[in-house]
Parts: C-alpha cells; structure tokens; sequence
C-alpha cells in the first residue's frame, strides 16, 4: 500500500511539475495575455467555484465575503516551488487576518480534488526537481495542512480570465492579488510574474491602512504601519504631519 501511495505521490508531482513552464526552459518566462485585469475603484468580478475548507469540498462565490474584507490571491498551481510557500505563509497569518474582519481565498488551476491531495501531502517536499524527486519523497515528514483558508479551484480557468491573471499558452495564473472591501471594490491590486512569491506582511499592512483610512478619515504615507503617524488631507492640517517627521 505504501508503495502504491509513494508511486501516485511521484506520478501526481511529476505530472504537474512537466507542466510549467520554467521546467523545461529555465528563462522562458511568459507574461502574455490577452486580457486585462479590472481596476482599481472597480467592483472585483463576480467569481463561483468549489473550494477545498478545513479538509471538506465547499461552493464559495464572491457573495460569501460581503461586509468582509476579502484578500483573494491566484498562484500557478499546487505541486510547484514558489506556491507551497505562499498557501502556508498566508495560513500562518490566518488569524491576523481574521482579527482584522479580512478573509483570505487562494485560488489556482488545479482541481478541488488536487487541492485536498496537496493538503494531505507532507510538508517537507521542498525542492520539486526531476533529479531529487524520489528522494524526497521518501523524506516526507510532516503534512502542509489544515489549512485556515480555502483553496479554490478554477479548473475553467474563468475566474483567472475574468480577474486578468490568466496566461493564455501554458492555462496558469500569475502571481495576481486582490483586496476586495466589504462593498466588494477593489481597493489594491499586483500582479507579479511566476518566479517571484509575495509579501504576506505587505498585505495585512495594505488591508489595516485601508481599514485606517475608511474609519478616520486620515490617509497613510509610505511605510505606514499602525501606530505610525498620517497625514490630514488638508492643505493647511497636512504640515502638521510633516513638521513632525521633519523634527
């Protein structure tokens, strides 16, 4: 049995692996597409899909998350080098997250049902080469899940598409994020190419300045964190922040 189960693991990983681009050619990075993704101030797409949660299949849509903020973030697929990284970094900020009213949504290609494989596969699978894939799988240690947020799948690749996010050729996401306010408008969004993971920290930090702004009306300079100073948009109350940091 155990045998079998480490066959499977190999042939799953290896499929998806074969699968991106950068396996094969090492700099062909693609960043084509022939859609655009919608802006900010614009109400986000409205999206609907089976999303993996706690271990169990679940319908998720877009009207799931009102009066919530919502991070949603596309990555190219489960079983890769960069994304296992990003799921298990946003998971360890869950409750972060939750603290601030903001839930988090990850959405890749793949299946529900490759979603609840990769849950269930152990964590210590850390560098998915050809040349090493055996042996560490027979490495395996720990599992990557339970996870605190949902995977969502986009096997139809509609809501990548619809979000602007989709590379047409080889049918992945790029690296795009998404947060949506509680009246589901776009307050942020980046889009970074498949090799480059991105900042968990930066995103709780963009969704509390956001949040800072709506409750007081004051707006945030660069670096901004909580606690930190902000400005009055006033002409004149404005110099007040500046002569401070000027001291």
């Amino acid at each position: 049995m155990a045998v079998a189960v480490g066959r499977l693991l190999r042939a799953t990983v290896a499929r998806h692996v074969s699968a991106i681009p950068w396996v094969k050619q090492k700099l062909a990075f693609s960043t084509s597409s022939s859609y655009h993704a919608p802006a900010v101030t614009q109400h986000a797409p409205y999206f609907k899909g089976t999303a993996v949660v706690q271990g169990e299949f679940k319908e998720l849509s877009l009207d799931d998350f009102k009066g919530k903020y919502l991070v949603l973030f596309f990555y190219p697929l489960d079983f890769t080098f960069v994304c296992p990284t990003e799921i298990i970094a946003f998971s360890d900020k869950a409750n972060e997250f939750h603290d601030v009213n903001c839930d988090v949504v990850a959405v890749s290609v793949d299946s529900h049902f490759s979603h609840l494989a990769w849950i269930n596969t152990p964590r210590k699978v850390q560098t998915v080469t050809e040349s090493r894939l055996s042996r560490a799988v027979e490495q395996l240690e720990w599992r990557f899940g339970p996870h605190e947020h949902p995977l969502l799948s986009d096997l139809t690749k509609q809501i990548a598409r619809d979000y602007g996010v989709l590379l047409e050729g080889p049918g992945l996401a790029l690296r795009g994020l998404f947060i949506i306010d509680p009246n589901g408008v776009i307050k942020h969004l980046s889009v970074n190419d498949l090799p480059v993971g991105r900042s968990v920290e930066e995103t709780l930090r963009l969704v509390k300045a956001f949040q800072f702004v709506e409750v007081h009306g004051e707006v945030c300079p660069a670096n901004w964190t909580p606690d930190s100073p902000t400005i009055k948009p006033h002409p004149t109350a404005s110099k007040e922040y500046f002569e401070k940091v000027n001291q």
